[in-house]
């Protein structure tokens, strides 16, 4: 029998850019085998999807519920272990809810619900069924992400005193001036959205590596949020400044209508002996500053880079990785959990970093709507 774990998936059909990406992401490391999914709520879709990619149809299911109940039939050794959560946003925490109240393990799609207290529900839940629950926070699985993580714990900047990230896109723009497309972009929609758009959609990227890189947790926001038409007042753009502590402090800035950008997020963390600086549309450069040096640009794969990134690492320097190579990573550490394996606590976000997200969002909204002020989280 193979000892691949048999892997579920909810949405992510046709084009989709997020289906692309995790069935590339579970294929990597030979640990996942697609066993069954609903790829798209048309079934007859869901079907032809299937047959084009080259599954069987008899663990392709109509719909969500029926797949749950079928294969909660299958004996334990035959049944689907792992689900990935793709759908819109409004579906994630019903989804995952219903998952692990049957014992499924689930990796989800961000943001992880819709308010901060359906995360808490899943939170205790969670703990509930002993299950294992992974966040796509796909950025922390870029190996010199890890590396400045890491470098940061070492001390090699020294006491964090300074934290900047920037998100830009530019994709909304050409919707957002058409009345007709704003009204039709699910991620413009409240109800299927959440209460944020930039925000609940990069904002929290950037957030959660934030938190991430740097071991800290934000104490307090406050936000500047930016919509352009009042038939549509969900964020497209803000900016927003942040507490760490008394003495650490930063400033958080995206954007979906920055004219012609693509996925420019960057993050730069400087200490009280240098500075480190990443960029995701570079992502195998991590430069390396300190006072009166020249400045080190880091690459992956060489010997000096930590055990944690090293262990992300699947090609030899000069070959560059990327975005499938990040969310592949994430995949790895998920299946260690799913098989009872040593791991390290970072190789995937986890339910935590889903429920200070949520608390993220929720707060910048409130700061924005109550004036710009002060908010704790």
């Amino acid at each position: 029998m193979s000892k691949k774990i048999r892997w579920g998936v909810l949405g992510g059909g046709g084009d989709s850019l997020i289906g692309v990406l995790h069935r590339v992401a579970a294929s990597m490391f030979d640990a996942y085998a697609l066993t069954g999914a609903v790829f798209n709520p048309d079934y007859t879709l869901n079907k032809a999807f299937a047959e084009e990619i080259g599954l069987p149809l008899d663990r392709i299911y109509p719909d969500f519920d029926t797949m749950v109940a079928e294969e909660l039939k299958r004996p334990k050794d035959e049944r689907i272990q792992v689900f990935s959560v793709l759908t819109p946003n409004f579906l994630h925490f019903p989804m995952a809810k219903k998952l692990m109240e049957n014992g499924f393990h689930v990796i989800c799609e961000k943001p992880m619900t819709m308010t901060h207290s359906e995360a808490l529900i899943l939170t205790q839940l969670h703990q509930e069924h002993g299950v294992h629950f992974a966040l796509t926070h796909t950025y922390t699985g870029y190996p010199m992400v890890r590396q400045m993580k890491s470098m940061i714990a070492d001390g090699a900047i020294g006491a964090v005193q300074k934290v900047d990230a920037q998100y830009y896109q530019g994709w909304i723009n050409s919707i957002i001036h058409d009345q007709e497309k704003r009204q039709a972009t699910w991620r413009l929609q409240p109800d299927k959205s959440g209460i944020s758009c930039c925000m609940g959609d990069i904002g929290v990227h950037a957030y959660q590596m934030l938190e991430f890189v740097t071991g800290l947790e934000v104490q307090s926001v406050l936000a500047d949020l930016n919509h352009l038409y009042q038939d549509n007042q969900m964020d497209i753009d803000g900016t927003v400044l942040l507490r760490f502590g008394p003495h650490v402090k930063g400033v958080l800035r995206a954007s979906q209508i920055a004219t012609a950008e693509e996925n420019n997020f960057t993050i730069a963390i400087y200490g009280q002996t240098g500075a480190l600086k990443w960029a995701q549309e570079n992502p195998n450069y991590l430069h390396y500053l300190k006072d009166n040096q020249p400045a080190q640009v880091l690459k992956p794969g060489h010997g000096y880079n930590s055990a944690f990134s090293l262990d992300g690492t699947k090609l030899p320097p000069g070959h560059p990785e990327g975005i499938f190579d990040a969310m592949g990573n994430i995949y790895k550490g998920m299946a260690k959990a799913v098989r009872g394996e040593d791991y390290v606590p970072g190789e995937f976000p986890s339910m935590s970093d889903g429920v200070r997200g949520m608390k993220f969002i929720e707060t910048t909204v409130d700061s924005h709507r109550e004036g710009n002020i002060w908010k704790s989280l």
